[in-house]
Protein backbone atom coordinates (compact mmCIF):
# COMPACT_ATOMS: atom_id res chain seq x y z
CA UNK A 1 0.00 0.00 0.00
CA UNK A 2 2.91 2.57 0.67
CA UNK A 3 4.15 1.81 -2.58
CA UNK A 4 0.88 2.59 -4.37
CA UNK A 5 0.42 5.78 -2.38
CA UNK A 6 4.34 7.18 -3.19
CA UNK A 7 3.53 6.39 -7.08
CA UNK A 8 -0.12 8.61 -6.90
CA UNK A 9 2.14 11.24 -4.98
CA UNK A 10 4.83 11.07 -7.48
CA UNK A 11 2.59 11.19 -10.37
CA UNK A 12 0.34 14.45 -9.12
CA UNK A 13 3.62 16.03 -8.53
CA UNK A 14 4.62 15.17 -11.92
CA UNK A 15 0.95 16.36 -13.79
CA UNK A 16 1.21 19.62 -11.47
CA UNK A 17 5.28 20.09 -12.96
CA UNK A 18 3.94 19.90 -16.20
CA UNK A 19 0.91 22.29 -16.26
CA UNK A 20 -1.39 19.42 -17.14
CA UNK A 21 -4.98 21.07 -17.24
CA UNK A 22 -8.15 18.90 -16.51
CA UNK A 23 -9.68 16.80 -19.83
CA UNK A 24 -12.34 17.71 -21.23
CA UNK A 25 -15.16 14.96 -21.01
CA UNK A 26 -15.02 14.04 -24.49
CA UNK A 27 -11.52 12.46 -24.07
CA UNK A 28 -13.27 9.56 -22.00
CA UNK A 29 -15.30 8.90 -25.15
CA UNK A 30 -13.86 7.45 -28.45
CA UNK A 31 -16.12 6.66 -31.53
CA UNK A 32 -14.82 5.15 -34.03
CA UNK A 33 -17.17 4.82 -37.34
CA UNK A 34 -20.75 4.02 -36.60
CA UNK A 35 -20.06 2.32 -33.18
CA UNK A 36 -18.20 3.72 -30.05
CA UNK A 37 -16.33 2.38 -26.85
CA UNK A 38 -15.62 3.58 -23.30
CA UNK A 39 -11.98 3.65 -21.82
CA UNK A 40 -12.11 4.95 -18.42
CA UNK A 41 -10.21 6.59 -15.87
CA UNK A 42 -9.66 4.43 -12.54
CA UNK A 43 -10.75 1.07 -14.21
CA UNK A 44 -9.07 -1.16 -11.60
CA UNK A 45 -9.46 0.55 -9.05
CA UNK A 46 -11.62 -2.07 -7.49
CA UNK A 47 -10.83 -4.65 -9.12
CA UNK A 48 -7.04 -5.06 -8.90
CA UNK A 49 -6.41 -1.54 -7.17
CA UNK A 50 -2.88 -2.63 -6.97
CA UNK A 51 -2.40 -2.70 -10.84
CA UNK A 52 -0.56 0.80 -11.62
CA UNK A 53 1.40 0.64 -8.68
CA UNK A 54 2.83 -3.05 -9.90
CA UNK A 55 3.00 -1.72 -13.18
CA UNK A 56 5.39 1.46 -12.29
CA UNK A 57 7.33 -0.16 -9.93
CA UNK A 58 8.44 -2.68 -12.75
CA UNK A 59 8.92 0.16 -14.87
CA UNK A 60 11.14 1.75 -12.21
CA UNK A 61 13.54 -1.17 -11.86
CA UNK A 62 13.85 -1.49 -15.57
CA UNK A 63 14.89 1.67 -16.03
CA UNK A 64 17.42 1.79 -12.97
CA UNK A 65 18.92 -1.50 -14.19
CA UNK A 66 18.95 0.02 -18.39
CA UNK A 67 18.05 4.05 -18.73
CA UNK A 68 17.90 3.04 -22.70
CA UNK A 69 14.41 0.87 -21.37
CA UNK A 70 12.24 3.80 -20.76
CA UNK A 71 12.62 4.55 -24.56
CA UNK A 72 11.84 1.15 -25.21
CA UNK A 73 8.63 0.56 -23.67
CA UNK A 74 7.43 3.91 -24.76
CA UNK A 75 7.75 2.87 -28.43
CA UNK A 76 6.68 -0.69 -27.68
CA UNK A 77 3.29 1.37 -27.33
CA UNK A 78 2.95 3.31 -30.06
CA UNK A 79 4.30 0.44 -32.31
CA UNK A 80 1.18 -1.54 -30.90
CA UNK A 81 -1.01 1.52 -30.81
CA UNK A 82 -1.83 1.49 -34.71
CA UNK A 83 -4.22 -0.79 -32.87
CA UNK A 84 -3.67 -0.76 -29.29
CA UNK A 85 -4.68 -4.30 -28.49
CA UNK A 86 -1.66 -6.05 -27.28
CA UNK A 87 -0.95 -7.52 -30.60
CA UNK A 88 2.98 -6.61 -30.95
CA UNK A 89 3.42 -8.69 -28.33
CA UNK A 90 2.08 -11.89 -29.39
CA UNK A 91 4.39 -14.12 -30.84
CA UNK A 92 4.31 -16.43 -34.41
CA UNK A 93 1.96 -19.08 -34.25
CA UNK A 94 0.86 -21.89 -36.54
CA UNK A 95 -2.24 -19.53 -37.61
CA UNK A 96 -0.44 -16.14 -38.05
CA UNK A 97 2.81 -14.78 -38.34
CA UNK A 98 3.06 -11.93 -35.72
CA UNK A 99 3.88 -8.63 -36.01
CA UNK A 100 7.65 -8.64 -34.15
CA UNK A 101 9.29 -9.96 -37.12
CA UNK A 102 7.74 -6.83 -39.64
CA UNK A 103 10.25 -4.23 -40.98
CA UNK A 104 9.62 -1.72 -38.09
CA UNK A 105 9.49 -3.93 -35.31
CA UNK A 106 12.62 -6.33 -36.17
CA UNK A 107 15.59 -5.89 -34.20
CA UNK A 108 13.89 -2.84 -32.98
CA UNK A 109 11.61 -3.39 -30.52
CA UNK A 110 12.67 -4.97 -26.91
CA UNK A 111 11.58 -4.84 -23.13
CA UNK A 112 8.99 -7.45 -23.88
CA UNK A 113 10.48 -9.49 -21.40
CA UNK A 114 9.64 -6.34 -18.78
CA UNK A 115 5.75 -6.66 -20.00
CA UNK A 116 6.19 -10.54 -19.41
CA UNK A 117 7.54 -9.58 -15.50
CA UNK A 118 4.73 -6.89 -14.79
CA UNK A 119 1.94 -9.48 -16.18
CA UNK A 120 3.14 -12.32 -13.82
CA UNK A 121 3.02 -10.09 -10.77
CA UNK A 122 -0.62 -8.59 -11.73
CA UNK A 123 -1.73 -12.78 -12.09
CA UNK A 124 -0.81 -13.47 -8.85
CA UNK A 125 -2.50 -10.48 -7.39
CA UNK A 126 -5.53 -10.45 -9.51
CA UNK A 127 -6.18 -12.71 -12.05
CA UNK A 128 -7.29 -12.42 -15.71
CA UNK A 129 -8.25 -8.96 -14.70
CA UNK A 130 -5.49 -6.63 -16.36
CA UNK A 131 -5.17 -6.55 -20.14
CA UNK A 132 -1.51 -6.68 -21.38
CA UNK A 133 -2.85 -3.72 -23.78
CA UNK A 134 -3.42 -1.82 -20.49
CA UNK A 135 -0.11 -2.71 -19.04
CA UNK A 136 1.56 -1.01 -22.18
CA UNK A 137 -0.36 2.35 -21.77
CA UNK A 138 0.79 2.83 -18.49
CA UNK A 139 3.94 1.36 -18.97
CA UNK A 140 4.81 4.38 -21.59
CA UNK A 141 3.31 6.50 -19.34
CA UNK A 142 5.47 5.52 -16.15
CA UNK A 143 8.46 5.71 -18.41
CA UNK A 144 7.58 9.68 -19.47
CA UNK A 145 7.49 10.16 -16.03
CA UNK A 146 10.45 8.71 -15.04
CA UNK A 147 12.11 10.67 -17.63
CA UNK A 148 11.52 13.75 -16.37
CA UNK A 149 8.50 14.09 -18.76
CA UNK A 150 4.30 15.13 -18.58
CA UNK A 151 1.96 12.62 -16.77
CA UNK A 152 -1.41 12.09 -17.50
CA UNK A 153 -4.19 9.65 -16.01
CA UNK A 154 -3.97 6.55 -18.11
CA UNK A 155 -7.76 5.79 -19.81
CA UNK A 156 -8.04 1.93 -19.10
CA UNK A 157 -10.53 -0.70 -20.25
CA UNK A 158 -8.57 -2.48 -22.97
CA UNK A 159 -8.82 -5.91 -24.00
CA UNK A 160 -6.22 -8.02 -25.80
CA UNK A 161 -6.31 -9.26 -29.51
CA UNK A 162 -6.91 -12.94 -30.62
CA UNK A 163 -4.56 -12.62 -33.26
CA UNK A 164 -1.86 -10.49 -34.93
CA UNK A 165 -0.65 -9.16 -38.39
CA UNK A 166 3.32 -8.59 -39.95
CA UNK A 167 1.41 -7.64 -42.94
CA UNK A 168 -0.52 -4.78 -40.91
CA UNK A 169 2.14 -3.50 -38.79
CA UNK A 170 4.55 -3.55 -42.59
CA UNK A 171 1.44 -1.41 -44.04
CA UNK A 172 0.23 0.90 -40.86
CA UNK A 173 3.43 1.74 -38.94
CA UNK A 174 5.53 4.34 -40.93
CA UNK A 175 8.91 3.57 -41.32
CA UNK A 176 12.57 5.98 -40.34
CA UNK A 177 12.95 7.05 -43.97
CA UNK A 178 9.41 8.55 -44.37
CA UNK A 179 8.78 11.83 -45.96
CA UNK A 180 6.33 14.21 -44.23
CA UNK A 181 3.39 13.55 -46.88
CA UNK A 182 3.92 9.99 -46.02
CA UNK A 183 4.04 10.68 -41.83
CA UNK A 184 0.66 12.30 -42.30
CA UNK A 185 -1.32 9.97 -44.17
CA UNK A 186 -0.30 7.02 -42.18
CA UNK A 187 -1.05 9.14 -38.64
CA UNK A 188 -4.40 10.32 -41.07
CA UNK A 189 -5.34 6.79 -41.70
CA UNK A 190 -5.76 6.12 -38.02
CA UNK A 191 -7.30 9.30 -37.21
CA UNK A 192 -4.09 10.91 -35.93
CA UNK A 193 -3.55 14.95 -37.39
CA UNK A 194 -0.61 16.45 -38.29
CA UNK A 195 -0.01 18.33 -34.92
CA UNK A 196 -0.37 14.81 -33.29
CA UNK A 197 2.39 13.81 -36.00
CA UNK A 198 5.19 16.41 -34.56
CA UNK A 199 4.13 15.77 -31.28
CA UNK A 200 4.54 12.01 -31.02
CA UNK A 201 7.24 12.38 -32.89
CA UNK A 202 9.16 14.17 -29.99
CA UNK A 203 9.28 10.43 -28.29
CA UNK A 204 12.53 10.58 -30.52
CA UNK A 205 13.83 12.65 -27.39
CA UNK A 206 15.04 9.17 -25.89
CA UNK A 207 16.56 6.24 -27.08
CA UNK A 208 18.74 4.96 -29.76
CA UNK A 209 18.29 4.00 -33.45
CA UNK A 210 20.87 1.21 -35.27
CA UNK A 211 22.96 2.34 -38.26
CA UNK A 212 20.69 0.57 -40.86
CA UNK A 213 17.61 2.89 -39.86
CA UNK A 214 19.41 6.13 -40.79
CA UNK A 215 22.26 4.75 -43.74
CA UNK A 216 20.59 7.20 -46.29
CA UNK A 217 21.02 10.29 -43.82
CA UNK A 218 24.74 9.82 -44.12
CA UNK A 219 24.95 10.21 -48.01
CA UNK A 220 23.02 13.59 -48.07
CA UNK A 221 26.24 15.99 -46.69
CA UNK A 222 27.28 16.86 -50.41
CA UNK A 223 25.69 20.23 -50.32
CA UNK A 224 27.84 21.66 -47.19
CA UNK A 225 25.95 25.32 -47.99
CA UNK A 226 22.07 23.90 -47.78
CA UNK A 227 21.44 25.30 -44.27
CA UNK A 228 19.86 22.30 -43.80
CA UNK A 229 22.67 20.12 -43.83
CA UNK A 230 24.99 19.90 -40.61
CA UNK A 231 28.08 18.38 -42.47
CA UNK A 232 29.59 18.17 -38.69
CA UNK A 233 27.18 15.71 -37.50
CA UNK A 234 26.90 13.68 -40.14
CA UNK A 235 30.49 13.32 -40.25
CA UNK A 236 30.04 11.56 -37.02
CA UNK A 237 27.30 9.40 -37.79
CA UNK A 238 29.48 8.16 -40.70
CA UNK A 239 32.28 7.52 -38.31
CA UNK A 240 30.15 5.61 -36.03
CA UNK A 241 28.48 3.41 -38.78
CA UNK A 242 31.52 2.85 -40.75
CA UNK A 243 33.28 0.27 -37.71
CA UNK A 244 32.86 -3.60 -38.94
CA UNK A 245 29.53 -3.85 -37.31
CA UNK A 246 28.17 -0.50 -38.51
CA UNK A 247 24.90 -1.63 -39.38
CA UNK A 248 24.02 -2.75 -35.99
CA UNK A 249 26.18 0.22 -34.32
CA UNK A 250 23.68 2.23 -32.20
CA UNK A 251 23.27 6.25 -31.98
CA UNK A 252 21.50 8.26 -29.78
CA UNK A 253 18.08 10.08 -31.00
CA UNK A 254 19.22 13.05 -28.84
CA UNK A 255 22.82 13.43 -28.38
CA UNK A 256 22.49 16.33 -26.02
CA UNK A 257 20.06 14.23 -23.56
CA UNK A 258 19.34 11.17 -24.62
CA UNK A 259 17.93 9.75 -21.54
CA UNK A 260 15.95 12.69 -20.46
CA UNK A 261 12.28 13.34 -21.49
CA UNK A 262 12.48 16.77 -22.88
CA UNK A 263 12.16 19.16 -26.08
CA UNK A 264 16.05 18.57 -26.98
CA UNK A 265 14.73 16.93 -29.90
CA UNK A 266 12.60 19.52 -31.51
CA UNK A 267 16.21 21.92 -30.56
CA UNK A 268 18.61 19.52 -32.76
CA UNK A 269 16.05 19.49 -35.78
CA UNK A 270 16.86 22.91 -36.18
CA UNK A 271 20.45 22.42 -36.26
CA UNK A 272 20.34 19.74 -38.45
CA UNK A 273 21.16 16.92 -35.89
CA UNK A 274 17.56 14.63 -36.65
CA UNK A 275 19.05 11.33 -36.74
CA UNK A 276 16.20 9.79 -39.21
CA UNK A 277 14.95 11.06 -42.41
CA UNK A 278 11.50 10.97 -40.22
CA UNK A 279 13.28 13.33 -37.94
CA UNK A 280 14.63 16.08 -39.61
CA UNK A 281 11.41 16.27 -42.76
CA UNK A 282 9.79 17.99 -39.73
CA UNK A 283 11.65 20.90 -40.62
CA UNK A 284 12.99 20.61 -43.93
CA UNK A 285 10.03 19.12 -45.53
CA UNK A 286 7.21 21.36 -44.69
CA UNK A 287 6.67 24.68 -43.72
CA UNK A 288 3.83 23.67 -41.37
CA UNK A 289 5.59 20.87 -39.70
CA UNK A 290 8.64 23.92 -39.01
CA UNK A 291 6.52 25.92 -37.59
CA UNK A 292 5.44 23.62 -35.24
CA UNK A 293 8.18 21.81 -34.40
CA UNK A 294 9.92 25.83 -33.50
CA UNK A 295 7.29 26.08 -31.23
CA UNK A 296 8.08 22.96 -28.95
CA UNK A 297 11.50 23.90 -29.36
CA UNK A 298 10.85 27.12 -27.94
CA UNK A 299 8.47 26.14 -24.77
CA UNK A 300 8.46 23.17 -22.77
CA UNK A 301 5.06 23.28 -21.64
CA UNK A 302 3.54 23.84 -25.03
CA UNK A 303 5.33 20.65 -26.20
CA UNK A 304 4.11 18.63 -22.64
CA UNK A 305 0.32 19.45 -22.80
CA UNK A 306 0.36 19.00 -26.73
CA UNK A 307 2.40 15.38 -25.88
CA UNK A 308 0.26 14.43 -23.13
CA UNK A 309 -2.83 14.81 -25.47
CA UNK A 310 -2.14 13.06 -28.43
CA UNK A 311 -0.74 10.36 -26.39
CA UNK A 312 -4.51 10.28 -25.09
CA UNK A 313 -5.67 10.49 -28.48
CA UNK A 314 -3.41 7.55 -29.74
CA UNK A 315 -3.85 5.43 -26.73
CA UNK A 316 -7.53 4.85 -27.66
CA UNK A 317 -6.69 3.71 -31.65
CA UNK A 318 -8.48 0.56 -32.22
CA UNK A 319 -8.42 -0.18 -28.87
CA UNK A 320 -11.29 -3.43 -28.40
CA UNK A 321 -13.40 -3.33 -25.13
CA UNK A 322 -17.13 -4.92 -23.98
CA UNK A 323 -17.43 -8.41 -25.45
CA UNK A 324 -14.34 -7.97 -27.87
CA UNK A 325 -11.13 -9.42 -27.37
CA UNK A 326 -9.93 -10.77 -23.90
CA UNK A 327 -7.61 -10.16 -20.78
CA UNK A 328 -4.70 -12.75 -21.66
CA UNK A 329 -3.02 -14.49 -19.18
CA UNK A 330 0.54 -14.56 -20.91
CA UNK A 331 1.12 -11.44 -23.15
CA UNK A 332 2.93 -13.94 -25.75
CA UNK A 333 0.29 -15.92 -26.22
CA UNK A 334 -3.69 -16.55 -26.64
CA UNK A 335 -6.05 -17.69 -24.14
CA UNK A 336 -6.46 -21.75 -24.95
CA UNK A 337 -9.68 -22.60 -24.09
Amino acid sequence: MALFLAFFIFLNISLTSAQVVSKPKSLNETCIGDGSFFLEIGIYRDSCPEAEAVIFAWVQRAISDDPRMAASLLRLHFHDCFGCDASVLLDDTQGFVGEKTAGPNLNSLRGFEVIDAIKSDLEAVCPVTVSCADILAVAARDSVILSGGPGWEVQTGRKDSLTASKTAANNNIPGPNSDVTTLVSKFQNVGLTLGDMVALSGAHTMGKARCSTFSSRLNNNGNSNSPDINVDFLQSLQQLCSQSDGNASLAHLDLVTPSTFDNQYYVNLISGEGLLVSDQVLVTGDDQTREIVESYANDLMIFFEDFRRSMLRMGSLGALTGEEGEIRKNCRTVNQF
